[in-house]
């Protein structure tokens, strides 16, 4: 079985974002394993684990809850990736590509939850049968 979060670009890209940043993260220093790196490595999980929560929920507002606390978590990431790249833990060209890929999960994230807040909006007029 598929669900329906699966078929998603939106969880897709996260999915795929969480696996850079572990492989990203792998180079840093040792005494940042409780640190930086994990900090870094939990914030792209939860991206993906809250668009996948999200979907399960029966409401758009409670989807677009969850779709909002993803998009923080993104912004979050994207605060650890510039102070990685401050510390010179990563290379220009990751920290580069770290950014494109974060500014497209934001994209994907501000679609999706344009999409829920719409269709939580539909689904309220129908109710009042306007």
């Amino acid at each position: 079985k598929v669900y329906s979060f699966e078929k998603l670009e939106c969880w897709q890209q996260a999915r795929q974002l969480a696996v850079w940043i572990y492989h990203s993260t792998n180079g840093f220093p040792p005494e940042e394993k409780f640190g930086l790196t994990s900090q870094m490595r939990r914030a792209s999980v939860s991206i993906a684990s809250n668009i996948a929560e999200g979907t399960s929920r029966k409401t758009a507002k409670d989807q677009a809850h969850f779709s909002t606390i993803s998009y923080s978590s993104t912004i979050e990431l994207l605060n650890d990736l510039i102070i990685a790249n401050d510390l010179k833990f990563l290379s220009d060209n990751d920290y580069v590509a770290g950014r494109e890929k974060i500014e497209k999960q934001t994209l994907l994230i501000a679609g999706l939850r344009k999409s829920q807040q719409k269709t939580g909006f539909r689904s309220l007029l129908n109710f009042l049968n306007l």
